[in-house]
């Protein structure tokens, strides 16, 4: 080993040490956790080691429906925000007049507090014996029947979930391809208006391939942040989200470990490993897809 490379694992150094003590360690330890049956966090001491943790979890119909509900909310936030991120941002990007002031505008709801955020969408959709909220008095206004989008049926609860996590998340998305597409050479649309080339096929042929590891990295890390996700349903339905029908694995980690039925470290470790495995697959799967270049 030469100096220059003992210089940079010494520059490394520090950050090898945080990464090791606050990721690589506690991973290591819930890994243990999770196999460690009956374990009881006050005398530290568990009857056995193999995978009834796991077996519990997958068997839990708590479990099984913050699944449900985790795996729904990924599959139709991610890709709708960023397919209206793409959107927006292309059209602020083709604009002049105000630019600045629109994608400040956009970007506001990432710098407002979740829960300020969702006690307004409480206000807009929770029915209540005093007003049935401004989303059911436009129903009516069209014909259509009240509906309790917060304590009312599965689907309605899980409309508004997906509403306002898409909500929240948009707005970095729309930052970031916005700076994505501003950083595309001009001349190649120049090149392409020059042959006669249309504005769909400059979309598909230029814009997205120069822009596409932008696209990877939101999906990837939208993926990501939507299977985390509890604080959005928190900020809806309280934190009773069992009896909601509307918990996510993370709050069924949480609940295992501090909730009314928590004092179970086990089953929470098996679950976050669980959730772990999950995501890895996701991100490698879509690394895998998404492995090709635009200049190949």
């Amino acid at each position: 080993m030469n100096n220059g490379s003992k210089k940079a694992w010494l520059y490394l150094l520090p950050a090898l040490i945080l990464l090791g003590a606050f990721l690589v360690y506690p991973l290591i330890d819930v890994l243990i956790y999770s196999f460690e049956e009956g374990y009881n966090f006050a005398s530290q001491t568990y009857w056995g080691i193999g995978g009834y943790n796991y077996s519990y979890v997958l068997h839990d119909p708590y479990f099984l429906q913050a699944l449900k509900n985790t795996l729904i909310l990924v599959a139709i936030t991610v890709p709708l925000s960023t397919g209206l991120a793409l959107l927006i941002s292309t059209g602020l990007s083709s604009i002049r007049p105000l630019r600045q002031l629109y994608q400040t505008v956009y970007f506001l709801p990432y710098v407002t507090n979740t829960l300020a955020v969702g006690l307004v969408f409480m206000v807009l959709f929770q029915k209540t014996e005093y007003t049935d909220g401004l989303v059911n008095l436009m129903l009516q206004w069209f014909g259509g029947p009240t509906i309790d989008f917060i304590d009312g049926p599965y689907w309605a609860k899980m409309f508004v979930l997906c509403f306002y996590t898409i909500w929240v998340v948009m707005p970095f998305k729309i930052l970031v391809l916005t700076s994505a597409l501003a950083s595309v050479n001009p001349d190649y649309y120049k090149a392409a208006r020059v042959d006669g080339t249309s504005r769909t096929r400059i979309f598909f042929r230029i814009t997205l391939p120069m822009i596409s590891p932008m696209l990877v990295y939101l999906v990837i890390t939208g993926f990501i942040g939507a299977f985390k996700a509890y604080s959005d349903a928190v900020a809806l339905f309280g934190t009773d989200l069992n009896a909601a029908g509307m918990n996510t694995i993370v709050g069924y980690v949480y609940d295992m470990l501090y909730g009314d039925s928590g004092g179970y470290p086990s089953y929470a470790s098996a679950a976050a490993i669980l959730l772990f495995a999950i995501v890895l697959t996701i991100t490698c799967i879509n690394l895998l897809v998404s492995r090709r270049r635009p200049e190949d």
